[in-house]
């Protein structure tokens, strides 16, 4: 059949018969009628299978081919014509657009490749040329032309690849190299053949190059594909990255003879490749990477790298005999921020904390961000506990300073954590965990400073997480208290205000005080809930004396910094007064000089609003914080408290009577009203009025006592007038 069919003449021209190859029955009905449609003689075969059958028994001038068919794909059919018409030219229109596919189609015989969606004029005109260039070629003509067709687009291909195409000779220097490498490396064509190909090799990468062409088992069949960094010319730093791929060639069947575009000689080639630029697949990937293991707004290694570097230093150190510390540091006033100013400038807050933080590091420490306001730090090869006592004392120093964000100033401390291996533990579940326990005492004594971890840490820890769930227990069983500790005026001894004050009746531990369960309370962000309660509470109580015939009187509520810098802190109270009909003139509320100074320029803004409707501001704690007359100036403050422990160091001589006399000056001068706390004795009573501050607290009037015994010290003939 093969000699029978090969000895027929060919039908060429316009009524040439055409093979059509498709599995896709759309594509192959629209192809057989535009070619029909131009007055072909067409055949259509539904898959490979079908068109080797046809070419078993019939002749034809021409077959245009899809590669990628089921079972029986393009190449075989290719490979079946040949033995069976060698006189019949192929044309690949197939989707397939990878180099190798390209390539291999071409090197099959292949006179052409279309490249699926086709346009069909180019198709056509394709087409007629094959069919044309076949008409005017005798029969050893014919197998010449296909394959100097063959070679001129294997040529245009090349040199239109994407990829860098290029052959070695034996000694790996350059005998061809195409024009890519020019828009990819900036290199000329010219300048690399006759030069080793280490030559744009980046120097890491030199020694894994040069060796993988002398691997072995390399073969067309198998051929070696390695990533490497190809340096940019005239630079050294500039490389990308590239995927290569090379295979030796048979110097006997290699065809190319004499000199080859870029002035290198092409018979002398032993290996062919391509090279792949994947620089922004490598980049992708390590951004991917970057990702997994970092933070991605501070930069900083996250929580599962902080865990890999301390599980490899914990190593070190026990092969060692080495120290080493492990940090928790936790943000103070950071939420207030975050909350008041909005997310976008709590994110700059931490960029700017981090850059602080950095400069204080050693080379080889870790820094993480381990969630939210929360940083670990890792300090390998600790001699003792000064060493990390000396970095905790920088971290502090370092964020004393103001923030500025934007228009705001901002200050925002942290509270230090330090465990130390092996003392602390032994592992990293251990450290870290110790590490924040004793974070959390610091937050508990105060905030803004550290502390080492110790074992009975551990168990003020179980205490506090028992203590917690009592609080909540407490805050919906409504054991908690409200007392009032009166403000006395100094020369008629009446009694001018009431200062609400929190107790907690604890079913088994009896009555505890502010200082047993508030910083709990702080913590666990109870607080809010908590001074709610107490306001609500103290309006109703001080509302009905102030309606039973003490108009003056005025009620002192302590307000917790989360209130304070809530966005809708005057709303809220405001709303909270009018549910209880508690009169706006008669509240104070008391203010310590830190909140005013986390944010002066909102707290400012809320107090006025407050002091237009008629509540009073007072500073609580005076002088112990950051006392400035630039506030006091622009703040609408009524009212200064001067601190208890100035009060108690009113003796003579002595320099607390000094700050007690400049706060009084200060008052009078800026017309402030005045309150000394803790006055406990006959002595500083006499001092306080003998310098004009008239109005006073403390034990030398009793401690703060329930609503009950008030309503007998204001003289109330019956208690029934007292809601409990």
């Amino acid at each position: 059949m093969a000699s029978e069919l090969a000895d027929q003449p060919f039908s060429y021209g316009l009524t040439a018969h055409i093979l059509v190859v498709d599995d896709e029955p759309r594509l192959l009905t629209t192809l057989a009628s535009l070619l029909r449609d131009r007055g072909y003689q067409v055949t259509e075969a539904s898959g490979g299978a079908k068109a080797c059958e046809l070419v078993n028994s019939q002749h034809f001038d021409l077959a245009l081919l899809d590669l990628r068919m089921p079972e029986v794909d393009g190449f075989d059919v290719m490979a079946h014509l040949t033995d069976i018409q060698p006189d019949c030219g192929t044309i690949v229109v197939s989707g397939e657009s990878s180099f190798n596919a390209v390539s291999r189609a071409l090197r099959r015989g292949a006179l052409d490749y279309i490249r699926k969606p086709f346009d069909p004029e180019e198709l056509l005109a394709t087409v007629e040329s094959v069919i044309g260039q076949q008409s005017l070629m005798k029969a050893h003509e014919h197998v010449q032309m296909r394959l100097e067709k063959s070679e001129a687009l294997h040529r245009y291909i090349v040199n239109s690849s994407p990829d860098i195409v290029f052959m070695l000779d034996d000694h790996g220097h350059f005998c061809f190299v195409n024009s890519k490498v020019e828009s990819l490396l900036g290199y000329q064509p010219t300048e690399l053949c006759g030069r080793h190909f280490r030559h744009i090799l980046d120097d890491r990468d030199v020694a894994r190059g040069t060796y993988a062409l002398k691997g072995p088992n390399i073969t067309a069949d198998n051929p070696r594909t390695l990533e490497v960094r190809l340096k940019t010319r005239g630079s050294r730093r500039a490389t990308r990255h590239f995927e290569v791929t090379a295979f030796p060639v048979d110097p006997q069947t290699w065809p190319h003879a004499g000199a080859t575009h870029g002035g290198g000689n092409g018979k002398a080639a032993r290996y062919y490749g391509t090279a792949r630029d994947v620089t922004e697949r490598k980049e992708a990937e390590a951004f991917i990477n970057f990702q997994a293991y970092h933070d991605l707004l501070t930069r900083l290694p996250n929580r599962a790298l902080f865990k890999d570097r301390l599980e490899l230093a914990i190593t070190h150190a026990s092969r060692e005999e080495q120290k080493l510390a492990v940090m928790f540091l936790d943000l103070d006033r950071f939420k207030v921020i975050n909350d008041t100013l909005g997310h976008a400038m709590g994110d700059r807050l931490l960029q700017a904390v981090t850059q602080r933080l950095e400069k204080c590091l050693r080379k080889g420490d870790t820094l993480s961000r381990f969630g939210g306001d929360e940083f670990t730090l890792l300090l390998p090869s600790m001699h003792n506990h000064d060493d990390a006592k000396q970095i905790a004392k920088k971290l502090i120093n370092a964020l004393r300073a103001p923030f500025q964000l934007g228009d705001h100033e901002v200050f925002v401390g942290v509270s230090i954590g330090i465990a130390i291996y092996p003392e602390a533990g032994v592992n990293m579940d251990q450290l870290i965990q110790n590490a924040d326990i004793a974070m959390y005492h610091v937050k508990g004594k105060g905030k803004d400073g550290y502390r080492f971890y110790s074992e009975s840490m551990s168990i003020d820890t179980a205490n506090r997480l028992n203590l917690e769930r009592d609080l909540r227990r407490g805050l919906e069983r409504d054991e908690l208290r409200v007392f009032y500790q009166p403000q006395v005026c100094s020369t008629t001894n009446r009694i001018v205000g009431l200062e609400a004050l929190v107790r907690w009746q604890h079913p088994e531990r009896g009555l505890l005080y502010p200082r047993d369960f508030l910083p709990l309370a702080e913590e666990t962000k109870l607080i809010g809930q908590l001074s709610e309660w107490v306001l609500d509470q103290a309006c109703q109580d001080v509302g009905q004396w102030i309606r039973s015939g003490h108009s003056d009187l005025r009620l002192a509520v302590n307000l917790s910094p989360i209130q304070v810098e809530h966005p809708r802190f005057v709303e809220t109270l405001m709303q909270r007064v009018k549910a209880r009909n508690f009169p706006a003139s008669n509240l104070e509320i008391e203010i310590t000089e830190n909140v005013i100074m986390t944010d002066l320029e909102q707290i400012s803004q809320k107090l006025r609003e407050l002091a237009a409707l008629g509540v009073r501001i007072a500073i609580d704690d005076f002088g112990t914080g950051y006392s400035s007359l630039n506030y006091l100036h622009r703040l609408p403050i009524h009212t200064l408290k001067v601190d208890q422990s100035f009060v108690k160091a009113i003796r003579s001589g002595d320099d607390g009577a000094c700050i007690v006399n400049a706060i009084v000056a200060m008052a009078h001068g800026l017309k402030l009203e005045i309150v000394a706390e803790g006055v406990e004795t006959d002595e500083q009573l006499k001092y306080l009025r003998d310098l004009g501050c008239h109005q006073v607290q403390g034990f030398f009037y009793g401690p703060a006592r329930p609503a009950a015994d008030i309503c007998k010290s204001l003289g109330q003939a019956t208690a029934q007038a007292v809601a409990f």
